[in-house]
């Protein structure tokens, strides 16, 4: 899996700094031009603080995402208020065996063995579908859901703090897991005050919507 922060709204905090202090503020929105970048760094930390982020929405981002399971992009196209553009299996041909590995097979010799063999006789279907003239439209449905696929995604910020909170949690599948906490480390360096906090619900407000008490995060009172 590899993520890249190819894209972002420049100067994301400025931008949604004049938001949170127009939100508090007579000032005409040109006027804020003139405000330092560490006042309005300040009035955003606190706005968001009082839970106020939808002055956090002006900023979005948009990352290059390659090497993840098609299991995986279902999950992240829940999301729906971003915007996503797919490898597409229809026009592109998966001739070679590519395929995601989940951690639980890779460390089992045997099972590993199992899976790959597997992939081997599915993708060998796969290309004598090709090879008698089935469009690939067509000869994609044997494709299995472990299917290497690239994607690219914008989000704005207030999405993107939603998104951590469901899929940062240990109780997320590991594939989409990794790549909330990839993209996560991207944006804090670009958006630190905005990400300051960002993460799991457990994290962000104390709570555990999964209830599970055996979770090493979560919430002691």
């Amino acid at each position: 899996m590899k993520v890249t922060l190819i894209r972002y709204t420049p100067e994301p905090e400025r931008a949604c700094g004049m938001a949170a202090a127009l939100t508090h503020s007579k000032a005409k929105p040109e006027e804020l031009e003139n405000m330092d970048d560490e006042k309005l760094k300040k009035i955003l930390a606190y706005v968001i603080e009082l839970g106020h982020t939808s002055v956090v929405e002006h900023a979005s981002f948009t990352f290059a995402i390659s090497g993840v399971s098609r299991a995986l992009t279902h999950q992240l196209v829940r999301h729906r208020i971003a915007s996503y553009s797919q490898q597409s299996q229809r026009y592109v041909n998966l001739k070679e065996p590519t395929y995601v590995t989940p951690p639980s097979i890779e460390k089992d010799n045997i099972m590993k063995k199992a899976y790959d063999e597997t992939m081997e006789r599915i993708w060998k279907e796969y290309n004598k579908l090709l090879d008698i003239g089935i469009p690939a439209e067509d000869a994609r449905y044997v494709l299995p859901n472990a299917t290497t696929s690239n994607i690219i995604v914008t989000m704005n910020a207030r999405s993107l703090l939603n998104f951590f909170e469901l899929r940062c949690c240990l109780h997320a599948q590991w594939e989409i897991r990794r790549l909330a906490n990839k993209m996560l480390s991207e944006v804090k360096k670009v958006a630190p005050t905005i990400f300051k906090n960002a993460g799991p619900m457990c994290k962000t407000r104390g709570i555990c919507p999964e209830k599970k008490k055996d979770c090493p995060l979560y919430p002691k009172k």
